[in-house]
């Protein structure tokens, strides 16, 4: 059996794992959250301080993740994480979904999620400046990332896209935002890049 393995990216907020969830009950699909998977397997070198975040052993969650996919009973596997790119190698991976979401609500949901300082600001920068989409950019055959913009939208609609996605019926788009600009345009760039 083929799988089809399903990378669900984007900076943290943006709505990964609800619509990674929904999209692998939709589909009948093996679901992984990288960042749970790390920690319940130990999967972790240490944790950065500074950022209050962990480290992840890229390696050898690779190697874990190339079993979890062989060993798969489901044709499809969702795979959630911001730092997916880094552990999902491009030959085990049919689609990449790229989730993007306009700044200014990101920063209320990440506010909401308990976001401050340095963690907030860098995580938004990374958000504006196109950080997991140029990742995915380096570490995946081009026709197969696809870049959505969520932002306003519900979890069900963009689940919808995606498998439109999926099933071929829509085509996909690399640089459908440009967040950088919008800001800004509207005088509130310097706002938002105050690392």
């Amino acid at each position: 059996m083929v799988k089809r393995v399903i990378v669900i990216t984007g900076t943290p907020c943006v709505g990964k794992t609800t619509i990674a969830r929904l999209l692998a009950h939709k589909i009948n699909a093996s679901y992984i959250n990288l960042t749970e998977l790390a920690v319940k397997e130990g999967i972790i070198l240490g944790v950065d301080e500074k950022r209050g975040s962990m480290i992840v052993d890229e390696e050898k969650m690779k190697k874990r993740i190339k079993e979890i996919v062989e060993s798969a009973t489901e044709e499809n596997i969702v795979v959630d994480g911001h730092y997916a790119q880094h552990v999902v190698p491009d030959e085990i991976t049919m689609h990449v979904l790229v989730l993007r979401r306009d700044p200014e609500e990101l920063q209320k949901l990440m506010i909401k999620a308990g976001y401050s300082g340095n963690k907030l600001w860098e995580n938004l920068a990374a958000e504006i400046l196109d950080v997991c989409l140029v990742e995915a950019l380096h570490a995946y055959s081009k026709d197969k990332i696809c870049e959505l913009n969520v932002t306003s939208r519900s979890p069900e609609d963009v689940v919808n896209e995606i498998l439109e996605v999926i099933k071929g019926s829509r085509k996909c788009s690399i640089g459908i935002v440009d967040w950088l600009g919008k800001l800004e345009m509207e005088g509130k760039l310097e706002e938002y890049l105050k690392i």
